[in-house]
């Protein structure tokens, strides 16, 4: 189908469109940046170019970016609400001719009815044309066979000319830039078992004919015959030389004297899912004039094989890396285990595993990844300008070397500008650092949002909940697996010695006495919210409340809310039982949010109810004039002493979308975003947080983009 145009574009081929850094805060007197974390999530794939310094690198929910030399710069900011799955990024393409020209291949399956497009770029990302095309086929940037690829790729003599390999429904080719497509019949493959479909189509440059490439290989997602080759464009398909048994191609790369390397893993990847173990693969080069496949698998432990990679300038130098193999990264005991990667300088005849050779990793100044290695390596890269420089990607961002021939190389964390965390719960507190908490990698004490902060420890991973006491607010605790509580402001943790459940969410009453815990319930059946009255070594089962999220009044510590199914509910007893106070619309956030400084003044974010607020603890609740959709609702630093606290809004009010400010308690709203800084709305983690100790200042989550924060242009 045609090109959707953003509303504001007005006739320009423009959906999303990135701002001057300059001009962006004169329009809306903000300036809008990521609270440095650094990497955090996976990267698939980095895409070198034509051009001396010029990089792409997609993510499976954080979108996409550009390298500039020594920064990432993000290229998805400008997603709407109803673009959020438009972050999963499940191929990349750059035009062989043109690093301006770039192609992703965007949906993720859970978000917006699994909405999926084609976005187009000749301006290095800038900005982007987008083709919907949902109705031909649906991607999904967070599923199985994320790592493969790449599905996308242009015609290396023809740039209007585009193919793309579909989860599900066959190959497609575009004529006309990628703004509509057409089935290739030719390829009778849709489905495959584990839901990749087609890994990876590649267009032979030295088959071009007639302004085109007439040599295609396409690999599949499924043991068996998952090779195969065109030599009229697409017209025809045959299958190609047997592969190897039980194995599933990966990736591929020509080293443009009639050869083409394939690896294989015994699944789809990053990691082992029911039958597909991740711990069995290959490499194999094909003669393309001959079609003949001979094994030039590295002698090293048996791995799943994935990243392939050519030297531009020697075709006799490959790179590779495995996938899912945790071994020894480091030459100490116990060092983190992670993928290994490969050198050959004759073709695949030999390589050299440069982890074993010597392997020395450069933090680069970001602390969290201490004891990390790098993992689900699904790409290597040779820089073509340079074929001593090499990018890999991991399970936590992305790592280069500058000379993969010094002994030891060193890989450095090059992930500036690279946020890709999903942020699950934040803290702004007077006097206070930033606290918060992300999946995969706990979360942070930030003293600084513009320098790494540092990870709380003891570290558990994933870390769904987060509170703090507001009359004690050194006092905080978390909960992801365990529950770890701190009375030093997370300079040290202790980890509760009880717990009924895991995941969810905590209250703490506002003087830290009393923790309330919703864990996270089965599919089927009832949960529990729990109180603890001993830092969580002990637990005592809440009555009338089902498990959902609790939040604490921040001046009276013997109140608590939540909202529940349209009900909502309030304790006077420090969470010892619930009561129904009033009935609100059903479908709103579960994030009550309870005004700093003062009791009873308690605001609910109802979606397309509204936002209400009620300043009795509950009884009676007001629906704000003015604002027909909330999703989220948080407060912060107030104008002027004594004044009440801001009131900021992710919603939409006079018919626009974004994040709002109010300095009247919601009487009026001013937009202090703009349409390229909507990031996707605030994903799952559904909260906006102000910031206590900086008026204006305001933070937002994300579904994979990181935390985002706005703050008044000085």
């Amino acid at each position: 189908m045609p090109d959707l145009l953003h509303p504001n574009a007005r006739g320009y081929e423009i959906w999303g469109k990135a701002m001057d850094p300059i001009l962006q805060p004169l329009l809306t007197g903000y300036r809008w940046d990521s609270v440095a974390i650094g990497g955090g999530g996976f990267v698939p794939a980095v895409i070198p170019t034509a051009e001396r310094g010029v990089f792409y690198a997609r993510t499976d929910v954080g979108g996409a970016y550009r390298w500039t030399g020594d920064k990432w710069v993000p290229l998805l900011d400008w997603l709407s609400e109803d673009q959020t799955g438009l972050l999963g990024v499940d191929s990349l393409a750059v035009d062989p001719r043109d690093a301006s020209k770039v192609y992703l291949l965007a949906g993720i399956a859970y978000h917006n009815g699994g909405r999926t497009a084609i976005l187009r770029s000749r301006d290095y990302g800038k900005t982007f044309a987008i083709a919907d095309v949902t109705g031909q086929f649906k991607t999904h940037g967070n599923g199985a066979g994320r790592n493969n690829g790449e599905r996308l790729a242009v015609d290396p003599a023809a740039g209007n000319v585009l193919y793309v390999g579909t989860r599900a429904n066959g190959l497609f080719r575009s004529d006309d830039f990628g703004a509509t497509w057409q089935r290739l019949p030719g390829l009778d493959v849709t489905t495959t078992a584990n839901g990749a479909g087609i890994a990876f189509v590649i267009a032979d440059p030295a088959s071009v004919k007639d302004g085109r490439a007439q040599r295609l290989f396409v690999g599949v997602s499924r043991a068996g015959t998952n090779l195969f080759r065109s030599d009229d464009g697409g017209a025809t398909f045959r299958p190609m030389d047997a592969t190897p048994d039980g194995l599933m191609p990966q990736r591929a790369a020509l080293d443009g004297t009639g050869h083409l390397y394939v690896t294989f893993a015994n699944g789809a990847g990053p990691h082992p899912r029911g039958d597909e173990k991740m711990d069995r693969g290959a490499i194999r080069k094909y003669g393309i004039d001959n079609g003949g496949g001979q094994d030039v698998t590295p002698k090293g432990p048996a791995a799943s094989y994935s990243g392939i990679s050519v030297d531009r300038n020697d075709p006799r130098r490959l790179l590779a890396s495995t996938i899912s193999l945790y071994a020894p990264q480091g030459r100490n005991k116990g060092d983190a285990k992670g993928d290994r990667l490969y050198l050959s300088t004759d073709g695949g005849n030999t390589w050299t595993d440069l982890v074993a050779r010597g392997f020395d990793m450069d933090r680069a100044a970001v602390p969290w990844v201490k004891g990390h290695a790098i993992h689900w390596a699904s790409t290597v890269a040779f820089d073509p300008f340079d074929g001593k420089a090499a990018w890999v990607t991991s399970g936590n961002g992305v790592f280069r070397t500058p000379n993969l021939d010094a002994v030891p190389a060193t890989w450095r964390f090059d992930v500036k500008g690279l946020e890709e965390t999903v942020p699950l719960g934040l803290v702004s507190r007077a006097g206070a650092p930033l606290v918060s908490t992300i999946g995969d990698y706990d979360g942070f004490i930030h003293a600084d949002l513009k320098q790494y902060g540092r990870i709380h420890e003891p570290q558990m991973g994933t870390t769904f909940g987060l509170a703090y006491a507001a009359l004690q607010p050194q006092v905080l605790a978390r909960v992801g697996k365990s529950v770890y509580v701190t009375r030093d402001g997370g300079a040290t943790w202790r980890l509760a010695r009880g717990m009924n459940g895991t995941k969810g969410q905590l209250a703490l009453s506002a003087d830290g006495k009393t923790l309330l815990h919703s864990p996270e319930g089965p599919k089927n059946g009832s949960r529990v919210t729990f109180f603890s009255t001993d830092d969580g070594d002990t637990w005592t089962a809440a009555q009338g409340i089902a498990g959902t999220r609790p939040v604490a009044d921040p001046v009276d510590a013997m109140r608590f809310y939540a909202y529940q199914d349209g009900a909502f509910l309030a304790s006077t007893d420090g969470g010892r039982t619930f009561n129904v106070k009033a009935q609100l619309p059903k479908g709103g956030s579960d994030l009550v949010r309870a005004a700093p400084g003062r009791a009873g003044d308690v605001w609910v974010a109802l979606k397309n109810g509204g936002l209400a607020r009620s300043v009795d603890g509950g009884g009676n609740f007001t629906v704000l004039n003015g604002v027909t959709y909330a999703g989220a609702v948080g407060f912060g630093k107030a104008e002027r002493d004594g004044a009440y606290p801001a009131v900021y809004l992710w919603g939409t009010v006079d018919g626009l979308r974004g994040v709002w400010r109010s300095t009247n308690e919601g009487s009026d709203w001013v937009r202090i975003n703009d349409d390229a800084h909507q990031y996707g709305g605030p994903g799952d983690g559904r909260f906006v947080v102000g910031d206590m100790n900086v008026f204006g200042r305001v933070y937002m989550s994300t579904a994979g983009r990181g935390i985002v924060y706005g703050e008044i242009a000085q």
